[in-house]
């Protein structure tokens, strides 16, 4: 009979060290992939939910999340800035921070989230000849056309939001670095 409870203490010892063991594996496991996760998939699984940011020159804004890339996010906001336009194109570098992010990333969505970089959304912006609202990341912001997106700098002829991109409306050329820019909103 003494046996008998002593092995069956010993099992139950064991089973006890078991379960620890593989608590301790999951905590750790979970600390592990949890330390993978970037932003990046943090915003692309909020697409189309509300958030606020925190943008550079900018200060908070609340807004919606509508598309995610490389190095950059589509905001819908519609207390942006005043004037027309309510998407912000934002570097993500430019991001000061973020509430309302899910704790959930879900692959699917985040495997759906653009891969082309900033300079890739700007040439589009450039091709289609908008006028567009540059916020610098000092909260002074230019208006004009995009004329030329270069390797790490973009040129703006500035001109007037109400005018067309025509000789007599430009006032000058600006180049302005992407390190600088905080948001891109088209008019």
């Amino acid at each position: 009979m003494r046996w008998e409870r002593l092995f069956e203490d010993l099992d139950a010892q064991v089973e006890l060290l078991a379960r620890q063991e593989l608590a301790a594996e999951v905590v750790e496991h979970t600390r592990a992939e949890r330390g993978q996760v970037q932003l990046g998939s943090r915003l692309a699984a909020a697409v189309g939910d509300g958030v606020r940011v925190k943008v550079a020159g900018l200060g908070w804004l609340p807004a919606r999340v509508l598309d995610v890339g490389a190095g950059w996010l589509l905001l819908e906001s519609e207390a942006a800035v005043a004037g027309r336009g309510r998407e912000l194109l934002v570097p993500t570098e430019a991001l000061l921070g973020i509430e309302g992010l899910g704790r959930v990333v879900d692959a699917r969505r985040s495997a759906a989230s653009r891969r082309f970089g900033l300079t890739h959304a700007l040439r589009a912006v450039s091709r289609d000849r908008a006028t567009v609202r540059v916020h610098d990341r000092s909260g002074d912001h230019v208006t004009g056309t995009i004329d030329r997106v270069l390797a790490d700098h973009l040129d703006l002829t500035r001109h007037a939001d109400d005018e067309a991109r025509r000789a007599g409306a430009v006032r000058g050329t600006l180049s302005l670095p992407y390190a600088a820019v905080a948001a891109v909103r088209r008019l």
